[in-house]
């Protein structure tokens, strides 16, 4: 299919969906029309596939973005490393309220004794201030430099005080816990216990040299790249720095400039996420390449009550843990809003309302994925066109009100009796 757009270029959509959920296709379209690059959407709803569809150019050459393309998909990262996590808890090498000390012994120095795994899958640990742990943003392709920077590390504040968005060291905290308790690569794990049980064409964090060809190029607005190459982020840290100073003189709790300490090491604006070298190592917070397809038969399974297709990940009794609303603590840093966590996973945000039962997890630049176990949907969406912001933009929340709106106006009987439509490749 052909459609002029602004640019006079030619809007490439291919892919299948099913007529009940046909607003997610003019969802996508309309995001297409107005981003740079390309996007894929993926929904399952009541275990079927239901929208499989991909569009854009994966790099600003304008190659056609194609089934088989993945995306550097930053933040959605977590909630692929929390369900491992979640896989080990089920049989029984991880209790989420043991200290994480016990699995990981040299964890415990720096007043981190007491810290529990609870606490690091809910971000309030204290041990999201990675600007003061290392010197450079390229210690991230160094797993054994960042653990030994972690193991070093003094919390940020007293654990379990405060839930501060461990932008960047939650997937090494994750990711070691698992190594320590199976002896096994945490990029080998995912493709053990989640990708190959499910089939999935493309579920990576810390990719193989030879899947590197199918990653879209990371496109970001000039804007973002002036930024980039400004003083303004050092002038907005020394203004928080002195606001949260002032704040704190009144009385008031604040604490503005932890964004700075979580979410930019120094050298952060020069970083290549999408880089060959970045996808080969794993960081688990971070640098995941996924396909749309992949993260949505994932969290298809999340929905389901932790089985799909004859594969059980999980146990219902253990899913059902690790999606409970955990206990806030009413103080926050990094992100000045209540996330509404969960065990690794956050409340799901859509244009449509905030359903009840949603968990998942979102990306820098606009990407995301997550399930409702009321509705049995699952949703995701990859992208390479960021924006420059930590929290990325509306595109998850567009595309996944809208497929929302769908599952609810869907007619079981009526639903179950059409078949999807293939779009003509154009």
């Amino acid at each position: 299919m052909t459609l002029r757009i602004r640019r006079r270029e030619r809007l490439h959509l291919d892919g299948r969906i099913h007529p009940d959920f046909q607003g997610v296709e003019a969802t996508l379209r309309d995001q297409l029309r107005n981003y740079p690059g390309g996007a894929a959407v993926c929904v399952y709803h009541r275990g079927d596939c239901v929208v499989d569809l991909w569009g854009g150019y994966r790099d600003e050459e304008g190659t056609l973005w194609t089934s088989d393309t993945m995306a550097p998909s930053f933040s959605t990262t977590k909630g692929v490393a929390s369900t491992l996590l979640h896989i080990y808890a089920d049989r029984g090498l991880i209790d989420y309220d043991a200290p994480v000390a016990q699995y990981w012994p040299e964890f415990g120095q720096a007043g981190k004794a007491e810290i529990t795994v609870r606490q690091v899958l809910s971000h309030q640990s204290g041990l999201y201030h990675i600007r003061q742990m290392v010197d450079h943003v390229d210690r991230l392709l160094d797993w054994k430099y960042m653990i030994r920077a972690i193991e070093r590390a003094t919390p940020a504040h007293p654990p379990g005080t405060r839930t501060g968005y461990h932008g960047l060291t939650f997937g090494f905290l994750i990711g070691e816990i698992i190594q320590r308790v199976t002896g096994r690569k945490f990029s080998d794990l995912v493709q053990k216990e989640i990708a190959k049980p499910l089939k999935l064409d493309g579920l990576f964090i810390g990719a193989p040299k030879r899947e590197i060809t199918r990653a879209a190029k990371l496109i970001f607005p000039d804007s973002t790249r002036r930024l980039s190459r400004s003083s303004l982020g050092s002038k907005l840290e020394v203004g928080a720095n002195r606001l949260s100073w002032m704040l704190q003189r009144l009385g008031l709790d604040s604490d503005l400039s932890s964004i700075f300490d979580a979410l930019a090491p120094r050298g952060i604006s020069d970083f290549d996420f999408g880089s060959p070298e970045s996808l080969r190592v794993a960081i688990p917070a971070a640098n995941g390449l996924f396909t749309a397809r992949s993260l949505a038969k994932m969290y298809a399974l999340l929905a389901n009550g932790g089985e799909f297709e004859g594969v059980r990940l999980l146990s219902e009794e253990t899913l059902e843990e690790a999606t409970t609303l955990q206990q806030p603590t009413g103080k926050l840093s990094v992100i000045p809003f209540d996330m509404r966590w969960r065990l690794g996973y956050h409340a799901v945000a859509t244009t449509r309302g905030f359903p009840r039962r949603g968990f998942g997890h979102f990306g820098f630049g606009g990407s995301g994925a997550w399930a409702d176990s009321e509705r049995g949907l699952s949703v995701a969406l990859i992208v390479n066109s960021g924006l420059g912001s930590p929290f990325g933009d509306l595109r998850t929340a567009r595309i996944g009100g809208t497929a929302l709106a769908c599952a609810n106006a869907r007619s079981k009987p009526a639903g179950l009796l059409k078949e999807p439509r293939v779009l003509a490749a154009g």
